[in-house]
Parts: structure tokens; C-alpha cells; sequence
């Protein structure tokens, strides 16, 4: 397959770093970097940054060296993302910047720890990853003297901003009227280099969710061949190399995998972009689907990947084993602390508004900090 060209100048959709929205708290420009450069390097020096290696992606950060962790899967979103941008002419830095920052929400133990301070936090205003990552860069870091998060550009913020419900749109613009959550009110997409950090979030965990799943030995590649995008890509690799076997015939599977993916993204949009021939990124903003997208066939067999990952590793009965303690992990530490708030840091424990305030507390921990925690307060050892 040959490798797509780049696009040698910034196309009129591509967001422009000299033309942001800009921030909430207006700043001099950096002398060396563009504004989207400036965000990124903001969000890796990051706390919460940081806190991403020993955060679960699907096995806890004990089960093995070699699982992907939330550090790593961001990683490699922010790698697809910029390889793809830099074919379709996409700003790399915007790509980067909301990739790396799209699970600084995220719980301890993956879908698990969510699930948990969501009905935790049922009464107040619940829970959820994504609007946590905003919160994360808008209020919770603590690093600089003039304002309270990073204060980044509007793109960034908009990126990370992936899903929203309507009640939560509604407050959100109710305290930024016209910002990052008028789509979710009036329909339009944000940035494409924002759809793009979507999809490329779907590439990257489905592919090493197959290779983390064949490594635990939960799923068998006999079982992965079920699947037509996994099918297709294991008998190419084996057409070029047939000899190859185990953990090698594995990684091209994979490979192959990416690349047809990656390439496939590349074509619809180039289509999508030529049919509606958007003249700036406003004009993004304004259609009323994505544009950056998979063709129809590779979104049915994308799809259909994700639901045997679901079905066979995400639902199997030692993730879900791990799962239940994790929640108990969880529960019991919200009981603790929304009753013994001198438990938590002062910073927290001195807050007005209780309840977030623990679920801000437990969502910024690792799974071994939240472990040991736990053992401290509760006197239970469930890892």
C-alpha cells in the first residue's frame, strides 16, 4: 500500500494557531512556540499528566509491565493523530495537544472507577471522564500564579470536550456563553482536528486491546480471527511472510491493521472535505457531521472489532473479577471521605462543596495510591 502524500501547505479548514479563539485569561504570545505548541507542553508537565502511567487502560498497572496504561494509549493517540494530520494538512500540535490531554480525567481503574463516582455522585451533579479532563485543565491544576488550571487556547479546551450531555452543555454555557459547549446546544462539530483525535482514540485502543488481550491469554488469536478486520490483515501478513507465527505474525497483524486504518481515514476525508469544501474552520464547525471519518466499510469492521472486544475481553470474567474490587476500592473510599473529609488533603477537605471535592480527590488517583489508600483506611487488602 503506498503511503499517502503530505499536504505541503496549511489547507483554509486546518485550524491556525496565529488565528486561535484564544484563552480565557488572555496572555503574551511565547516567543519560540505557536499557541497550540504551548498548550501541549503545558499539558505534559502536567500533574495530572503524570498521574496517566499508573492509571488501568483495561489491566491494572499490577497485572503486568507490559499492558498499556493511560500514559501509553494517550501516546499512541497523539502518534496516529499527528501522522494523519500531517497528511491531510491539519494543525500537529492542536492533534497532540488534545490527544495527550483526553483522559486527564480519567479514574482510577478505567470504566470501573467511573462507573462508581457516577452513582456515588448521582445526587450531585454526577460524574463523567470527559467533563472531569476539562475540569482537570480549567481548575484543578495548581501550577501557576496568575490563574487557577492551565488556561488553554479554546481549540485545545474544545477537543477535550469530546461528549456532553445537554444539562451539562447548558451550565457550561451558561458560564462561557458561545464557547465549547454551544454544539452540543445548537448542533456543528467542533475543529477536525478534534474529530480527528476521536477517531484516532478508536484506532489506537482497538488495536492494543488485541494485543493486550493475546498477551493476558483472555483471548485467543484463533478467537480474533472471527473478525474480519483482524482476518484479512493475519492472512496478508502470512501472504507476505509464510513462515511467520506467534508474537511476529501477531505485531504485523497488527500493523497491517493501523495502516489500512490510518490510510482509510485519510481517503474518506479527503472525500468528505472535497464535498463540502469547507472555506475555513468555522465552516467545519457548522456541517452537521463529522467530515474526518472512516469510509462505510471500515466503520463496520471497526465496529465489529470493538464488539467482539466487548463481548470476549472487556466483559470476561477476570476483568470483570478485577472490576468488582475496584469498585469496592472506590465506594468505600468516597464513604470515608465524604463523612471524614480531615482524611483528605486540605486543600480538599476545606472546600464548601463536599462531595465534588472527594469525587475531584478520588479521580485524581492512581489505581496503586487509590490501593493503598484503601488498606490504610479501611484495613482491607483487596489487591
Amino acid at each position: 500500500m503506498e503511503r499517502p502524500e503530505v499536504a505541503a501547505t496549511r489547507p483554509a479548514y486546518a485550524a491556525d494557531p496565529a488565528r486561535s479563539r484564544g484563552r480565557r485569561l488572555p496572555e503574551p504570545a511565547a516567543p519560540t512556540r505557536s499557541e497550540f505548541q504551548r498548550d501541549r507542553d503545558r499539558i505534559i508537565h502536567s500533574t495530572a499528566f503524570r498521574r496517566l502511567v499508573y492509571k488501568t487502560q483495561v489491566f491494572l498497572n499490577h497485572e503486568g509491565d507490559l499492558f498499556r496504561t493511560r500514559l501509553t494509549h494517550s501516546l499512541e493517540v497523539a502518534q496516529l493523530g499527528r501522522s494523519i494530520a500531517r497528511s491531510l494538512g491539519l494543525d500537529e500540535d492542536l492533534v497532540e495537544a488534545v490527544a495527550l490531554a483526553h483522559d486527564l480525567g480519567h479514574t482510577p481503574f478505567g470504566h470501573a472507577g467511573q462507573d462508581v463516582l457516577d452513582d456515588c455522585m448521582r445526587a450531585h451533579g454526577g460524574f463523567e471522564h470527559n467533563l472531569q479532563s476539562l475540569r482537570v485543565v480549567d481548575q484543578l491544576e495548581q501550577r501557576y500564579p496568575d490563574f487557577d488550571g492551565l488556561n488553554l487556547c479554546f481549540e485545545t479546551r474544545e477537543g477535550i470536550l469530546k461528549h456532553c450531555s445537554r444539562r451539562h452543555a447548558e451550565l457550561i454555557e451558561a458560564a462561557e456563553p458561545g464557547g465549547i459547549a454551544t454544539r452540543f446546544l445548537h448542533g456543528g462539530q467542533p475543529s477536525l482536528e478534534a474529530q480527528l483525535c476521536n477517531v484516532a482514540d478508536e484506532v489506537a485502543y482497538n488495536a492494543h486491546d488485541v494485543d493486550d488481550g493475546v498477551r493476558s491469554g483472555l483471548i485467543e488469536l484463533e478467537q480474533l480471527l472471527e473478525v474480519e478486520l483482524v482476518r484479512e490483515h493475519w492472512r496478508a501478513a502470512l501472504d507476505a511472510h509464510p513462515s511467520l507465527c506467534g508474537k511476529r505474525l501477531l505485531f504485523e497483524t497488527i500493523r497491517r491493521m493501523l495502516s489500512a486504518q490510518v490510510y482509510d481515514i485519510i481517503d474518506a476525508t479527503r472525500v468528505a472535505l472535497a464535498e463540502t469544501d469547507p472555506v475555513d474552520p468555522e465552516a467545519v464547525r457548522r456541517t452537521g457531521k463529522p467530515l474526518l471519518r472512516f469510509s462505510v466499510d471500515m466503520r463496520a469492521k471497526s465496529t465489529a472489532l470493538k464488539r467482539f472486544l466487548f463481548a470476549n475481553l472487556y466483559r470476561h470474567p477476570q476483568v470483570q473479577s478485577t472490576r468488582a474490587r475496584a469498585e469496592q476500592v472506590l465506594r468505600d473510599l468516597f464513604a470515608v471521605y465524604s463523612t471524614e473529609v480531615a482524611q483528605m488533603p486540605s486543600d480538599y477537605a476545606g472546600r464548601e462543596d463536599r462531595e465534588r471535592a472527594c469525587a475531584d480527590y478520588i479521580a485524581g488517583m492512581t489505581d496503586r495510591f487509590a490501593i493503598r489508600e484503601h488498606q490504610r483506611l479501611t484495613g482491607k487488602t483487596l489487591f
